[in-house]
């Protein structure tokens, strides 16, 4: 018999979700065979599927010792003990951290097993501080609250505990979270200041998406709206601050170029060939600026409410295509 005791990291979730987090290799149809055969008990009591697991609560576990193996190769101490690159952070404190995401990185791995991660730098950080240990947490690890593609640059949210995650990822749900882009594109665009609104329907054969107007879009397309603040305008191309009003696939570089505004670089929406000899290896775009507009200054994270932060504009790859390297107040 195991025994495993429910940590604060591992509180507040369903016993089977829990499970397939912390058993490896064990197929779903197995897990539940084995609580319905009174396998996997908790506190010594028959246990149910869905059953919301408490801080302390025991699990003994009538299994195989197979499945109390190693996690999966690379999130192991050894493999983040030897990390010597770190991540570029803007702001921590003891729930999360605020990484700066360079253009050319994943955040997460991708579908060939890739490691050399955004997360697991992270990761490998938390554990040469002493915040995290593998080898110790049963079913959390810290995790990403927001994604950005790999060509593009900018503010990931990492949160380091159970509870920082599910507040963060709420947050974002209701659109408590403000992000602010910078972006260059091509052209002078006539207005200074507006907001673009459009429907959006994303192709995932191929990764793209489309952008249609009220009056010819498909059913299925989701609605968007991006905000967008002309900065500087230099040899026939802008430079931009871009607010997401919604959050979709591409919705920045989709829409500008739909507008006949591509950003420099992007290869997927406009012509980079002449960008890339000007030295535009990805898209100019960049979320710079995150803003906490929480509803309420309570609970966990609530000491965040208000609060702004934002790179430096040097530290932006193509800011200095137009400000001649001095950063903008």
């Amino acid at each position: 018999m195991h025994e495993l005791i429910v940590g604060k990291n591992d509180a507040g979730q369903r016993l089977d979700k829990f499970l397939q987090k912390t058993l490896y290799g064990m197929p779903v149809s197995l897990m539940y065979r084995l609580i319905r055969q009174k396998k996997i008990k908790v506190n010594r009591r028959r246990a149910l599927n869905h059953q919301m697991l408490c801080e302390g609560d025991r699990l003994q576990l009538f299994i195989g010792d197979e499945f109390f193996t190693a996690g999966e190769k690379g999130n192991d101490a050894a493999s983040l003990s030897v990390v010597r690159t770190m991540p570029d952070i803007l702001y921590e404190d003891e729930n999360i951290i605020l990484l700066d995401k360079r253009p050319g990185v994943l955040v997460h791995a991708d579908d060939a097993g890739q490691n050399d991660t955004l997360l697991f730098h992270a990761k490998a950080y938390l554990y040469q501080k002493g915040e995290y240990d593998p080898t110790t947490e049963q079913s959390f690890a810290p995790a990403l609250c927001n994604r950005i593609d790999r060509n593009t640059g900018g503010i990931v949210i990492l949160a380091k505990n159970a509870e920082a995650l599910r507040v963060m990822n709420e947050k974002i749900r209701d659109r408590e979270i403000s992000k602010f882009y910078l972006c260059a594109v091509h052209g002078v665009l006539r207005e200074k200041h507006t907001t673009l609104y459009a429907w959006l329907k994303k192709d995932s054969k191929t990764n793209t998406v489309k952008i249609y107007d009220a009056a010819h879009k498909p059913r299925d397309a989701k609605r968007i709206a991006t905000r967008y603040t002309v900065l500087c305008e230099r040899g026939g191309d802008s430079l931009l601050e871009v607010e997401l009003l919604t959050g979709r696939t591409h919705q920045i570089r989709a829409q500008f170029a739909a507008v006949g505004h591509p950003l420099l670089g992007d290869g997927k929406y406009g012509a980079n060939g002449e960008d890339k000899k000007r030295g535009y290896k990805y898209q100019a775009l960049y979320s710079y600026r995150l803003r906490f507009d929480f509803a309420d200054a309570g609970g966990p994270l609530g000491y965040l409410a208000g609060k702004q932060f934002e790179l430096p504009r040097t530290r932006i790859w193509f800011v200095s295509d137009f400000t001649d390297g001095k950063e903008e107040e």
